[in-house]
């Protein structure tokens, strides 16, 4: 063995402004997901959990719960952006679901570095805002939501 590669995200100094990454693979959500995610949060909306009422609303059918949407959406960014260098998530912004995921649709997911400095009180630290974007197998937005992360600088991670 001539060395050891660790899996991690980037530091404050490898996040540049204004790029796309593209986070995959995608993430195909069953049925199964959504009841799960839905009864563990105890969320009980018929939306989520009734098919025949579902059939009769609007989009006629059960639609993915929204915070799993979210959910996944910010999780499959992890391993490419903040895996072991984040320090906190401190908030999210401007979240918004444009068009319902549904039983076997395709998440896709990409962000974008909208922001970034260095933290005023936390030395060796940078603030970065993070703009998530989740696309069905269509292409068609489904979710959206800007977050902020304090990330470790590279010479100050131990």
């Amino acid at each position: 063995m001539t060395r050891d590669v660790e899996q991690r995200g980037l530091y404050y100094e490898e996040l540049e402004l204004d790029t796309r990454y593209l986070h995959r693979p995608g993430r195909t959500v069953t049925e199964a997901d959504n009841v799960l995610f839905t009864t563990l949060t105890m969320n009980t909306q018929a939306l989520h959990l009734d098919a025949a009422w579902s059939a009769g609303q609007p989009f006629g059918q059960r639609l993915v719960n929204s915070m799993f949407t979210l959910s996944t959406l910010v999780g499959s960014s992890v391993a490419q952006l903040t895996q072991g260098t984040i320090v906190a998530n401190l908030g999210f912004g401007e979240v918004a679901f444009p068009h319902p995921l549904h039983h076997g649709d395709t998440l896709y997911s990409e962000t974008v570095v909208t922001g970034k400095r260095l933290s005023s009180s936390r030395p060796g630290q940078g603030v970065v805002t993070l703009a998530h974007t989740g696309r069905n197998q269509d292409g068609t937005v489904v979710a959206t939501a800007t977050r902020s992360v304090l990330v470790w600088c590279r010479d100050a991670h131990r």
